[in-house]
């Protein structure tokens, strides 16, 4: 999806090139563009007898939903368990862990991309 939102649009033969030198397969790429536009988060085109790809959804609902489906199947449907988790395994620093309270009590967030 990053490389969608930066293409804008793109046809399958365009995604693939994007990768640069790991290239993955053609058919690879076709299926994983097919199961993003059936679950809506891409929008298609036919063009001839290409279909030409763009984003359906933007980038900050796809983290929510993202994230959402994350957390409800892997930390039984709680954020807590997920800070928790980071801290556990030292990915977020003390300090992080006081900015984001701090956002929480304020009411404050960083603008979603």
């Amino acid at each position: 999806m990053r490389l969608m939102w930066n293409l804008q649009e793109a046809t399958v033969k365009e995604v693939v090139a994007g990768y640069g030198k790991q290239r993955p397969p053609y058919t690879t790429v076709a299926s994983i563009l097919k199961n993003l536009e059936h679950k809506g988060f891409l929008a298609s085109q036919r063009i001839g007898t290409t279909y030409l790809y763009r984003p359906a959804v933007a980038r900050a609902d796809y983290r929510r939903q993202c994230l959402g489906n994350m957390v409800q199947a892997y930390f039984d449907n709680s954020y807590k368990e997920l800070v928790s988790c980071f801290a556990r395994e030292q990915k977020i620093s003390a300090s992080e862990l006081k900015e984001i309270l701090q956002m929480i009590e304020t009411g404050d967030s960083e603008a979603d991309d």
